[in-house]
Parts: structure tokens; sequence; C-alpha cells
């Protein structure tokens, strides 16, 4: 396959230009000249890329015209084209996108063909940083015993990301132990301005995660695809999507005295949450943005997935370049980047309001200290109020009616040889984890501060709390060791236990022994507070019920608490050697306190250090045994890489659509089920499908390892679909988990045993759902794991906008119901048996607006969430991998 240009633009609009900067001249597409000043700054990004990709067939002069009568009222139904410069992925999505690649390269040796056509057509960057787990924590030797686990268990995984990156061409790796994604894509990865082959243009990154959107805060227009979408733009692909509604969200005012970044964050996602910015992109303005530092802007952006928004956009400004330069980026970068953004009009002025499609606005002197929880990152309690909302939660979390006063169940347990009794409410996991916050000095300080003076007063942590420090880079230990306080956050149990995602993904590790004994026998529910981005149930740990998002300092806080069941603000944390109490805030320190350890610490030169071996790793990585060849080597015996099934029996031509007749419902849904509920995530428990498949190959229960771990082997992450210890499936009431009913026999079977009784029975599946369907990570095994489960079809009233899109990647179809009904107005009980019909449309030249779904006696039509072209070609092809291989082979 021929490797594109990057610039292959018809230029229809005359804008190819030349920029100089420096005495260097660049070639660019000027929007100098064009009438842009009703377009947010987000869609000139957008704009540029359009005119510089102009070819006529996926990029053309209409799409560039949509965008030009922004101001006049868009058509939000019509598609554009969207090119990036680079696609970015992790180690747990990077695995299987790299084995369907590897897939594709022998399906291509099948049809006799080259398998080196398979191959990046733009540079891919990941970084392996998802697989390290909090397996030790509290002392010294923390961080090098979890890399040493993680090597352990993941060495064949490591082995087969080495192999791409040494057989595909710009596939780049960062080794484990170096730092988490988005804060080295912040720290280093990002361009903001690309420079290449003599071109400028602006940096656009599509991650495989969805907190790819963090690099938004610094200009960069960037969000999470699922890794099916990713395989397609690493191969050439541009992303059709619809052309975004933006909301403008205007900020003003300043941070008051003890407010936080985190609780700025999670003001904004219960705010637009509440707005309703799910497929919008949002974009910041106003004076407000001024005053907002840049890591303050990279902890908003990462969390824009909780707002339900494709990104959270901060145009270019003098503070991006502050931070471009504190960061320790080239000054001929820095400079262009000023240049460029300058002369494009991509540079922020905030007494400028563009058309935007509707707005929010925030005064930021009214954020106060906060809280999230105990399930979502938009349910913000005020910390004055969190004792209160925690045992507001509480009973419905037991699953009492609402009302019911919770039961105390104190238990007793002995910890270094000492008693102690914990109730409800304890907390059992205290994290600074997530590069939402670890990226931010200002908060990271803050809890070096607040443990200083803590254990200055001779408070500790409570012994049943986990305590656990996972930074997104090694700068944050550099300068919190240079800054004296590490020592500080030790004593407190906050040790170094990883450069990696940990806690906030669920790689949390278990519970203190005796704390998860005395959980499961007194029935328990304790919490975990963490400074992370995500707490959905089950997510953190799966013997934890309630999980609350905080800032770092208020995690050392509840870990010297050791209970959410308290009034943090008026009563005291503890007492010092005296017997005198000691309240919080004695221990949180001042702005000017925070900023003078900044100034005094933090520098370029600490960036410079970090990052000046990137790629290299350590001699674990470099000592890896790597296959050779052009195609993979798959090892039959292997319980961690297996050749992904989908392709097997792929022709050259799709088969044409059909109707789908006779399908049963595998599980039917509420609302807001997440792909955390969907897709298999966290330890693999022995007892479970994906549990008993290992154990009767020969893996030991202390080897199963987590499903992260195992992505890259189709066989475990089937059986763990569906399998969320919260799971509520409508089909088996009462019943939390992953068990369905057997439509054919009557009787309780979890989902994966029911599956493949379907399909011996030649029976199609459907899945019923509620309102945001899909909604949290980017997760591409909540589309492949039911698609190899032989569900062909979801409906549900609304969907998350990546997990739509990973559902017609895996040739699953996505269907809506018509507003204002649902599975409850037609009376749906998910026992009938459902026919789809009006597919066939979609052998033609366009595709159906709706179609009709018979259940039993009942018909009805309901949208089809094909909302492109190419998703229906995507549909047509049984999926995204098809559909490229197949355009490979054309060309």
């Amino acid at each position: 396959m021929t490797r594109p240009s990057k610039v292959r633009s018809l230029d229809s609009f005359g804008t190819r230009d030349t920029l100089e900067v420096d005495g260097r001249t660049y070639e660019i597409h000027s929007l100098a000249g064009l009438d842009i000043d009703a377009l947010p700054w987000s869609l000139r990004v957008v704009l540029e890329n359009l005119l510089r990709h102009e070819d006529g067939e996926r990029s053309s002069a209409e799409q560039v015209e949509l965008l030009l009568g922004w101001a006049e009222g868009p058509g939000h139904d019509s598609a554009i084209d969207l090119s990036p410069s680079r696609a970015f992925l992790h180690d747990t999505n990077g695995v299987p996108t790299l084995a369907d690649l590897a897939a594709m390269r022998d399906a291509m040796t099948g049809l006799g063909e080259d398998p080196s056509l398979v191959n990046p057509q733009i540079p891919a960057e990941l970084v392996i940083d998802h697989s390290v787990i909090a397996d030790v924590f509290g002392r010294s030797d923390a961080f090098e015993r979890n890399v040493e686990i993680e090597y352990v268990r993941n060495t064949e995984r490591y082995r087969f990301l080495k192999w791409g990156k040494d057989t595909l061409e710009d596939f780049a790796v960062v080794p484990p132990g170096t730092g988490i994604m988005h804060q080295i894509n912040a720290e280093y990865l990002s361009r903001v301005v690309t420079a290449e082959e003599g071109w400028a243009y602006p940096d656009i990154c599509l991650g495989t995660d969805s907190h790819t959107t963090m690099v938004n805060g610094m200009g960069v227009l960037a969000w999470g695809i699922g890794g099916i979408e990713a395989e397609a733009v690493m191969l050439g692909e541009s992303l059709s999507m619809r052309l975004p509604r933006v909301v403008g969200f205007r900020l003003h005012g300043d941070l008051p005295e003890g407010a936080t970044a985190t609780d700025l964050v999670l003001t904004i996602t219960e705010k637009l949450r509440r707005h309703g910015v799910v497929g919008k992109f949002v974009e910041f303005y106003g004076p407000g943005v001024s005053a907002t530092t840049l890591p303050d802007r990279l902890t908003i952006a990462n969390m824009s997935p909780e707002f339900g928004s494709t990104c959270a956009y901060f145009p270019i400004d003098a503070e991006t370049v502050r931070y471009l330069r504190f960061t320790g980026r080239p000054e001929e970068q820095i400079r262009l980047v000023e240049a460029y953004a300058q002369h494009q009009g991509l540079w922020f002025d905030p007494d400028h309001e563009p058309a935007y499609s509707e707005t929010v606005e925030l005064d930021l002197a009214t954020v106060v200290p906060s809280m999230a929880g105990p399930r979502r990152p938009q349910d913000r309690v005020l910390l004055t109020e969190a004792q209160e909302a925690f045992r507001r939660s509480l009973p419905e979390v037991l699953g009492l009616d609402a009302g019911t006063e919770s039961p105390s169940r104190e238990a007793e347990l002995t910890l270094h040889g000492d008693r102690h009794a914990i109730d409800h409410g304890a907390v059992a996991i205290a994290a600074i984890t997530s590069c939402t916050n670890t990226s931010n000095p200002s908060v990271m300080v803050a809890a070096g501060l607040l443990a200083k003076r803590a254990v200055e007063r001779g408070l500790v942590s409570r012994p049943w709390v986990k305590t656990s420090l996972s930074p997104g880079s090694k700068v944050v230990t550099d300068y919190l060791t240079d800054a004296g306080l590490m020592p500080y956050l030790e004593k407190l149990g906050f040790h170094l236990t990883g450069y990696g995602c940990m806690t906030c993904i669920g790689a949390s590790g278990p519970l203190i022994p005796e704390v998860a004994e005395a959980v499961h026998e007194h029935d328990l529910s304790v919490v975990s507070v963490l400074s992370g981005n995500r707490n959905f149930d089950g997510r953190i740990n799966p013997d934890v019920r309630m999980n609350y998002l905080a800032s770092p300092p208020l995690v050392v806080a509840y870990a010297l608490a050791g209970t959410m069941d308290v009034d943090l603000v008026n009563e005291p944390l503890g007492h010092d050697l005296e017997g005198r109490p000691v309240h919080l805030a004695d221990l949180w320190p001042t702005s000017h306190e925070i900023q003078d350890v900044i100034d005094g610490t933090v520098e370029a030169g600490m960036f410079a250090k970090a990052y000046a071996d990137v790629f290299t790793g350590d001699e674990r990585w470099q000592g890896l045994d790597v296959p050779a060849g052009e195609t993979f080597a798959w090892d039959e015996g292997s319980t961690y890489l297996r050749r992904p099934p989908y392709l097997d029996g792929m022709t050259r031509e799709p088969r044409p659509v059909a109707d789908i007749s006779g399908a049963r419902v595998l599980v039917k849904l509420g609302d807001s089920v997440t792909t955390d509920h969907v897709s298999p995530a966290g330890a693999i428990p022995v007892h479970t499908p994906a549990g008993r498949y290992l154990t009767e190959l020969g893996v030991e229960r202390f080897q199963l390892n987590t499903y992260a771990s195992r992505r890259g082997n189709h066989e475990v992450m089937m059986r763990g679909c569906f399998a969320n210890v919260r799971l509520r499936n409508q089909l088996v009431p009462g019943v939390e988990g992953g068990s369905t009913l057997n439509l054919l026999t009557g009787e309780t079977q979890s989902v994966y045993d029911a599956a493949m009784a379907y399909r011996d029975a030649g029976v199609p599946l459907a899945v019923l759902g509620g309102k945001e369907y899909g909604s949290g990570s980017s997760r591409d095994w909540a589309a492949k794991g039911p698609a190899l489960l032989g569900v062909r079809a979801v409906l549900a009233e609304s969907f998350e906008r990546i997990h739509r899109s990973n559902l017609i990647g895996m040739g699953i179809l996505p269907l809506e119901f018509l507003p204002g009904e649902s599975a409850e107005s037609w009376g749906l009980t998910g026992t009938e048996t459902y026919a789809i019909t009006g597919l066939d449309a979609l052998n033609g030249p366009s595709r159906p607006e709706t179609v009709v779904v018979t259940a039993g006696t009942t018909s009805f039509e309901v949208r089809v969430r094909l909302d492109t072209e190419r998703d229906a070609a995507y549909y047509r092809h049984g999926g995204i991998t098809p559909y490229v291989l197949r355009r490979i082979l054309a060309d």
C-alpha cells in the first residue's frame, strides 16, 4: 500500500501559502484569507485539516463550505472527514489493536498478498501504562517489586509489543515504568503544531483511551476513539463524523483560596452532565481562561469523557507557550507554535466570543472543596456535606429501601498486633493516582505539604487503609523529593507504587487481607478515595462498593481519618502527641505556600532528564527476546495471545446485508450502563467462566492476572463479557453479576454459557438498553466481546459516542428508540423473539433512517444509528477491519 503524502489537497480555496519563522520557511494552508471570525477555535483546526486533505473523495470542498457557513447554522447531520496527524495507544487496547493488525497480515498472506502492505500510515505511539498493579504498597521497595511482578505477568505481551515496534513502520513504544500515557503526551509527545516534510500544521491526536482529551488543555485537538477505529486511522483511513455542535463554556473570575483544580473539574463535570454535551465539542472561552493555569486546563480537559463531550478544548495562548518552555520543549518548536497560531487565527482572544451552538458559564469564585461519589464522576458532593451524602447513599448501596436507616455492622480485626473496629464507610483504599491530578504540581505539592504537617503533628494513616502513590511521570517524584516532601508522604504510607494508571483503572490490587475478610464476613460497604477520574460500580476494586473522587490532599486527609462517616470540616482528623485535636484546616496549605514550593523546585531540566531516554526502557525491556518476521509467530499454547478470529473466512467482496430474524435478548439493561459493565475489567476471579477456562489450561490460581493483561486472548475476554460483579440484568431480577436467563431452556446461566447455547442453536442475539448505553472508557472489548458472543444488534434509548462507533466497527447494529419511547413504553420484557426488518436497504446506495423491530406481536420503528456513509460502509463489510483490508486489496 502506497504511503499517502501528508498533504494531498486540491486547494480549491487557494489557501496554500508559506510561513517564515526564524529564517525557516514552512508550507501551510493559510486560514488568514478566510472569514473564520465566527468559527470556534477548535473548528478552525478542523477547517485547516479539511483544506489540507481536500481530495474530492473524502475531504471535499462541500465540507469546507459547511464549516465556513457555521454562523448561518450548519447542518449537523452532515458528515466531515478528519485526518489525524498521529494515533495514540496504551498497552491494554494496544495489544488487541496490534493483534488485529497481525491478523490482517495473516489474512493478506492467506489471500496471496504481501503482508507488509498492512502497516501504519501515520505515526502511532503506544505507552505501556495500564498493566502495573498496586500489589505491594506502603514500603520503600514497592515500586521495584511491582515492576518485577508486572514483567512476570506480562512478558509475553511485552514481547509482542516489541515485535510490533521492530516490525511496523512509524510504531513507537514507551516501555513500562515510565509514566501514564496522557501525562507523557502533555509533557513530551504533543507537538501542538507539527513540522514535517517541510509543512506545518496542527497536531491532531486520536487515541485508544477516552482521556486522550487531556492535551486539549494545551491546544491540541484530540479525543478518544475505540481501538477498532484506531486500527483504521493508523492504516490511513480518515475518521468520518458528524459535524459537531460546539458548546462554549465561559470562565470568569478567579479560584478562591482553598479550592483546587480537582474541585474545579468536578464542578464542571456536574454542570456539563446536567447541560448535556454527549457527542459535542466543549470549548472554553472568556477572561477566566487566561486566569487558569495550563496544568489546571489539563486536569479539566482530561475529564472530558466524564462530561460526555467529544473534547474539551482550550485555545493556544501565552500560557500554552509558557508550559511548552516549562516542560523543556525546544525553542524552535515553541516559536513555531506561537507564530503559527497567531498567523492562523488559532491564538486565543479573551474578548472574542465565536458563534457557539450553546453556551454555559461558571464563575470560578464559586468553586468550593468537593468530592464525587459514590458511583459516578458527575455526582458531586460538597466537602461540608460529604458525611451526610455518604449516609444518604448507603441504604441504596446495601440494597435497602429508600429512607431505611443503614444498620451498623462493626467488625473487629487485628492489624500489626493491635485490635481495631471498622464499619460501613471505612476507607479501605486511599490512592493518589491518575494523570488527571498527578500532572498538576499544585495539587501534588498540596498533598505533600499536608502530609508534612500531619506527620509533624504526630498523625498517622489508619492501619486498615491501603495507601498508594502512582504518578503519571517521573518528574512528579523528582520535584516532591527535591522539595523534601516525599519522606512525609512515605511516613503516611504513600510510597511510590509505580508510574502507571493503577488504582484509577481498577489495578488497585487486593485489599489488606484482614480488611477483605471483614468485608466478606460482615457484608461491609467500604470506601475508596482516589484522585482519579472514574468511580463506576466495580471499577476500583470488587470488594469496594463506594468510591469517591477527590483531590490528592483530600486523599491524604481521608487516609488519616480512615472513614467517610466523618465531618472532615468540623471534626478532628486525629490528635497530636499532646492530645490536642488536629483539624483539616490546621494542615491545609495556602496557595502561596504551594506556589513557593513549585517555583523553588519544578524546572525544565527535570522534564529533559525524565524524557531523555523515554523509548529506551530498563534492562528488563532491553533484554526481551523478540521473534522476527513480517508476520507474528502465534503460539497456540499461549493463554495471553491468540490470533483473533474476526477475519476467519473473509472473502474479497462483502456478503449482502440481510434482515435479522429469530433473535433473542442476551441481556436487558437499564440506564447509564458503562463499558465497564460490558467489557471485562479487573482481576480474573477463579470461579468465573474465564477463571475456569484458564485453570483448566493449567494456569495457577495466583497467575490468573487481570482481564487487561489478557486482552490479546479472545477466549478469555468473551468469557468475561457482561460479567461485571455489579451488572444488573433485568432478565434475572435481584441478581448482580454476569448471569442471564437462557430463553431456550428457562434456566439461569452465566452470560457466556447462555450465549454458547444460543450459538449452538443458530440463534442470533440482541441487547436491550436504556439511556447513555456504553458511557465511560473507550473499551473496544465492550464491542468485540458481544460480537464474539453472537450479538447482532443493540437497541437502546441513546448511545455514548465512542461505544456506538465501536459497535459498528465490530459489525453490530446500533438501534435507537424514537424520542420518548423505550423498552418500558413498548412493554418489552426481553423474553420475546425479535425480528429487525428493512436492513436490506443498506445494500443500495443509501442508508435507511429507520427500520422496523418486531418483538413478539409488537412492531415499532427505531432509528438506525449509522450516522454517516462511512458507518454504513463499515457495517456492510461486517466491521472496520474487513473494510480496511478490502480497501488495501483494492489499492
